[in-house]
């Protein structure tokens, strides 16, 4: 299992039914609509006065800029966060779960992009000693990726293993879409197919990685070998010249 340096923001838990749970789902829709409008995680306070609900109220089901946009995130990629396969190749299995997430990736740029914004401006108050609410951790992607890369763990070895995960972390997620859209101006489905081919990279150089560390693919260092045998005629030649 994978340790992270943090943990993880944890959703509130919505209340299953009756007038809480009314209250619950009118906030979160409301934040939602909030960041499709605005591009950013709205303040609680922004929340209740668009909902018509009270600013007490609303601090009760949602503490903190970042309890609301955890919500928000995990509304958004519930499927995404449940994905589970029974591929047994870990390259199909990574596949797999690309064609499957990054459509929903799209669908939820918005929030996605909120929620990054909202750990970079954190980031930096936390880094200057003045950010005055609890900080946003985000990371699911770390599990969801561990399960895909599962059946690599036989044949990788763990050092090797732990890079492909965390070099893909980069590769999946809202980031590609940021660079690649904002910079370049691609659109989704470029996104999707660069993002795969980047995935498929790291596993190529992953495995060639794992080749050359095994016993039978290390090459023998140039001092190692063994030094050219010389024709018999010249051994010969040197005796017969003493």
């Amino acid at each position: 299992m994978v340790r992270l340096k943090h943990r993880l923001t944890e959703a509130p838990h919505p209340p299953e039914r009756g007038v809480k749970a009314a209250t619950f789902h009118l906030l979160l829709d409301t934040a939602m609509e909030l960041i499709r409008q605005q591009g950013r995680v709205p303040s609680i306070a922004e929340v209740a006065v668009r909902s018509n609900v009270s600013r007490a109220t609303t601090y009760r089901y949602f503490p903190s800029r970042s309890a609301l946009v955890t919500a928000v995130v995990g509304a958004s990629l519930g499927p995404v966060r449940a994905f589970a396969s029974s591929e047994p190749d870990g390259r199909a299995r990574v596949h797999e779960l690309f064609a499957q997430t990054f459509p929903r990736f799209s669908e939820s740029e918005p929030q996605m992009r909120a929620a990054a914004q909202l750990a970079l401006e954190q980031w930096a108050l936390e880094r200057a000693g003045l950010l005055d609410e609890e900080p946003y951790r985000r990371g699911h992607r770390v599990r969801i990726l561990e399960h895909a890369l599962a059946p690599f763990a036989p044949t990788l070895p763990a050092a090797v293993h732990e890079r492909l995960h965390r070099a893909l972390s980069v590769v999946y997620g809202i980031e590609p879409y940021m660079v690649l859209k904002d910079i370049w101006d691609v659109p989704d489905r470029e996104v999707e197919r660069i993002a795969l081919w980047m995935a498929d990279a790291l596993i190529d150089a992953a495995e060639r990685d794992a080749t050359s560390a095994s016993p039978r693919g290390r090459t023998k260092s140039p001092s190692a070998k063994a030094k050219p045998r010389q024709p018999e005629g010249s051994r010969a030649a040197r005796r017969t010249s003493r």
